[in-house]
């Protein structure tokens, strides 16, 4: 894991534009959330529509059936809740 950078729920999160990566990519699964609109807040632009993927890190798997689940939620804390909640499952186990 590294040692730099930011944490949330023991995972790392990682940023490239309008992606955030969540999950350690040595796991089975990670989650990327993309933020396809945002809105407007004083001198800021905060994520509005978020579209959230669970992704199995399996270089075995093709590209096209990588994505296990996916949702679109309005906001970005929703989102990272949904996108925590299902890493702790797939990660346990649990998958449905």
């Amino acid at each position: 894991m590294p040692e730099a950078g930011l944490i949330y729920k023991n995972k790392p999160l990682v940023r490239s534009g309008d992606k955030i990566y969540y999950g350690d990519p040595a796991d089975k699964y990670i989650v990327c959330l993309t933020v396809e609109s945002k809105k407007p807040f004083e001198d800021l632009e905060l994520p509005e529509d978020v579209q959230i993927q669970l992704i199995t890190t399996d270089p075995t798997v093709s590209k096209r059936k990588r994505v296990i689940k996916t949702a679109k939620k309005k906001g970005l804390f929703v989102s990272i809740d949904i996108a925590e909640a299902w890493l702790k499952r797939y990660l346990r186990g649990n998958e449905s």
